[in-house]
């Protein structure tokens, strides 16, 4: 019912591409992040988050949108949009049809998020699952702890700005909502960090208070969020004394921070860790599972070591840069 094609994934029964690699007449998409969400296709749908968020980046799209848990008949075929708890507006995209019940899952996390509503578990026939983060080494801390770490630091960096880098598009918005519920000290945002929150602000989750870095000169005890593209610009000049602390599930690699030159690393991500990614699979049902993405192949190789029928699925792609 999904199959490859070479625009990505396929759905002739609905004449529709998931997440497509280019444009495409219809896509209907899981969520927002640009490695999933490509401009130049003749219509899209999604959520009503992921359209908020899709038109902060490619305008006056054309752009329908469906509910969680809302039906809708394309073709041959039903479709739905189901959480998958890996940012603002991301869902799994349940597909019924003569061949049963495809479920594409997305990126997804398990781990609670404030900022959207968590991973729904889905019955069906076949899992599309993600497998950026598969292989046994991705085990995530409660978030909670996280965010504690990161507060912790912020306040022993004394007269100094802690520079934490993120991604801007989604992990900037978990970390001020998560350090929301520990402080109400308000913090600088990077002009790209500050767009994207306006969005999440708007569907009404609430954030750390931020105020957007413009002419300021005196950052002294000052939590600053930035995307990695900032690092090593001239925007840079102006904090004279600084800590610098970097947030990605990619710390998990031992040395990975020492090597990108990172004062402090913080170890979280928006993907679902190993053990995660084996629950849901088994929550599913699914009696056949195929991998995307990331180390598909190490888990392709687990799951039929273990007596499902598994496969990968998709050109590989690299990992996400935008929501890891």
């Amino acid at each position: 019912m999904i199959a490859e094609s070479a625009q990505g994934l396929y759905c002739a029964g609905g004449a529709f591409h998931l997440d497509p690699a280019g444009p495409v007449e219809r896509a209907v998409l899981t969520h927002a992040h640009g490695d999933h969400a490509r401009p130049g296709s003749s219509s899209y749908l999604c959520t009503p988050q992921t359209a908020a968020l899709i038109r902060r980046r490619l305008g006056d799209a054309p752009i329908e949108t469906l509910a969680y848990g809302e039906r809708r008949r394309i073709g041959e075929v039903t479709v739905s949009f189901h959480p998958a708890g890996h940012m603002l507006g991301s869902a799994q995209v349940r597909v019924e049809g003569a061949q049963g019940v495809w479920v594409l899952s997305g990126d997804y996390k398990r781990e609670p998020d404030p900022t959207c509503a968590p991973f729904e578990p889905l019955r069906c026939d076949v899992f599309i699952t993600e497998a950026t983060y598969a292989l046994p080494l991705f085990r995530w801390d409660p978030p909670a702890a996280v965010a504690r770490d990161i507060l912790a630091w912020w306040e022993g960096n004394g007269g100094k700005a802690s520079l934490l880098f993120c991604y801007a598009f989604g992990k900037a918005q978990r970390l001020l909502a998560e350090l929301r519920l520990l402080t109400d000290r308000p913090a600088f945002a990077h002009g790209a960090v500050e767009a994207v929150s306006e969005v999440y602000r708007a569907a009404g989750v609430p954030l750390l208070p931020t105020k957007i870095i413009g002419e300021e000169k005196k950052f002294a005890g000052a939590l600053v969020l930035a995307p990695l593209t900032a690092r090593g610009t001239p925007w840079m000049k102006r904090f004279r004394s600084f800590e610098s602390g970097f947030a990605s599930g990619l710390l998990r690699i031992r040395g990975a921070r020492r090597r990108r030159g990172f004062d402090r690393g913080f170890v979280i991500s928006d993907h679902a860790d190993w053990p995660s990614l084996l629950s849901t699979i088994r929550e599913t049902g699914a009696a056949r599972v195929l991998a995307t993405h990331g180390h598909r192949e190490a888990l392709v190789r687990y799951l039929r070591e273990s007596g499902v029928d598994a496969a990968p699925i998709g050109a590989l792609q690299p990992l996400d840069e935008e929501g890891d």
